[in-house]
């Protein structure tokens, strides 16, 4: 049991861990305990199993962080079960581990014209797999929910029979494996791994295009677990139709189950999806901002994520109430987007020139602040003078993520708020990309 001074520490922990990291920051990190904080260790209790392999994947270093940061220590932290059950089938963890995201639930999955027969179908095969819909082929743009279903599905299995041996990957990362086998002569065992479970999730299905010997043993796989009656997940961007280069009895085969297709969710249901994830990460906004996001995103939830994403950031770099105009500033709705079609290398020249550095400096792993310095304004100007995602204005400079532009955008916007010479110079770039009026 925690002593009060180590839940008021924590508690502490908790917030600078939120404000440091909005992208993966989740309503649920309020049911999180501390169970151990002694000699430089904080070990945190998670509710399941989920859950703790999130943390463990995203968020360990962030806690680390968040934690020496409120101790002025040097602070290591793990994330355990606090009910001690792990994966019932330890002998044959080969089979039985699957790293799953703890949001990507049924209950989590905004329901709408667009996906109902898919939900449906998902949660058909969940409660008895293999034996309803075999195989299930989900397909759909990206962006759309295909892998949130594919999630649940294992979510309901693993919550029926906790035993149940399940693998999921990408296509690419089962025709990597393949791969991989051959080179070490190791086939017996990869066939093995993937003939002999109970549920094969296999995304993004169209990668076996013009890979004949991968499709070989695709086909072989799929034969040996339908045979078994043992449930096959599949999704792709297109119709099993449509997936060109692929053999036509690998095609036909996807057919054997049901095909079930998710379009583009409607208003309505958006403005749901929004009010959904906003739940998910523990803040709230007004019917005035869900109905503004789901009129300015239309096609893809992972966009809808990521604009509430940079709101829940802007709003909590700038310490501001989550406002209609706040939204709208930090998603780039502003006047200048409407003179002028700017683009990410007119501000990448604009920088480079004003700052006097080079391009492959802004795009290089160099860290000296001649060069974080405008590499930062670049970003921050790209995401208020463009439309571009984060992912895309990151690819730009070095491929950096999304969360790095997003820690520049923050750092940006405060010195141009507070520092008069960053104003400055953020005004003459902007008046030197705009171009005269």
């Amino acid at each position: 049991m925690a002593s009060e001074n180590t839940a008021q520490i924590f508690s502490k922990i908790l917030a600078r861990a939120k404000s440091l990291d909005p992208v993966n920051t989740r309503k649920w990190f309020d049911d999180l305990l501390p169970m151990q904080f002694d000699r430089g260790l904080l070990e945190i209790g998670c509710p399941d199993e989920a859950t703790t392999q999130f943390m463990q994947d995203n968020c360990r270093q962030i806690f680390s962080k968040a934690a020496q940061n409120i101790t002025g220590h040097l602070v290591s932290v793990t994330f355990t079960q606090t009910n001690g059950k792990l994966s019932q089938n330890k002998e044959n963890s080969s089979l039985s581990s699957v790293k799953l995201h703890p949001d990507y639930t049924f209950e989590n999955f905004v329901v709408g014209p667009c996906n109902r027969l898919a939900q449906a179908s998902c949660i058909a095969v969940s409660h008895s797999p293999g034996n309803t819909y075999n195989p299930l082929f989900l397909y759909g743009s990206s962006g759309l929910g295909k892998t949130h279903l594919q999630h649940a599905i294992c979510h309901g299995a693993k919550k029926d029979s906790p035993g149940i041996a399940i693998k999921f990957l990408s296509c690419e990362e089962f025709v990597n494996s393949f791969i991989n086998a051959i080179e070490q002569g190791n086939l017996p065992q990869f066939q093995n791994q993937f003939r002999t479970v109970d549920i094969l999730v296999i995304d993004d299905v169209q990668f076996l295009r013009e890979r004949e010997h991968s499709q070989e043993e695709f086909f072989h796989t799929f034969n040996a677990l339908y045979n078994n009656r043992k449930q096959i997940v599949l999704t792709a961007d297109c119709a099993p139709a449509d997936l060109e280069c692929l053999q036509e009895r690998l095609i036909s085969r996807f057919k054997w189950g049901l095909v079930a297709r998710i379009d583009p969710p409607s208003y309505e249901t958006r403005i749901a999806i929004v009010q959904k994830k906003t739940h998910l990460r523990g803040f709230n906004i007004s019917e005035e901002i869900a109905e503004y996001i789901a009129t300015k995103i239309k096609a893809n939830i992972r966009e809808i994520e990521g604009a509430l994403t940079v709101i829940y950031a802007t709003a909590q770099t700038s310490n501001s109430e989550i406002t209609l105009d706040l939204a709208k500033q930090a998603l780039g709705d502003n006047e200048a987007i409407t003179h002028k079609n700017i683009t990410i290398t007119e501000i990448i020249d604009a920088v480079t020139n004003y700052f006097d550095v080079k391009i492959t400096d802004l795009q290089s792993k160099k860290r000296s602040q001649s060069i974080t310095t405008p590499r930062q304004v670049c970003m921050y100007l790209a995401r208020n003078l463009t439309k571009h995602s984060l992912e895309e204005i990151g690819g730009h400079l070095g491929g950096r993520d999304h969360t790095t532009v997003l820690h520049a955008c923050g750092k940006i916007n405060r010195l141009n708020k507070d520092d008069p010479q960053t104003n400055s110079q953020i005004k003459e770039l902007i008046e030197t990309i705009k171009g005269p009026a």
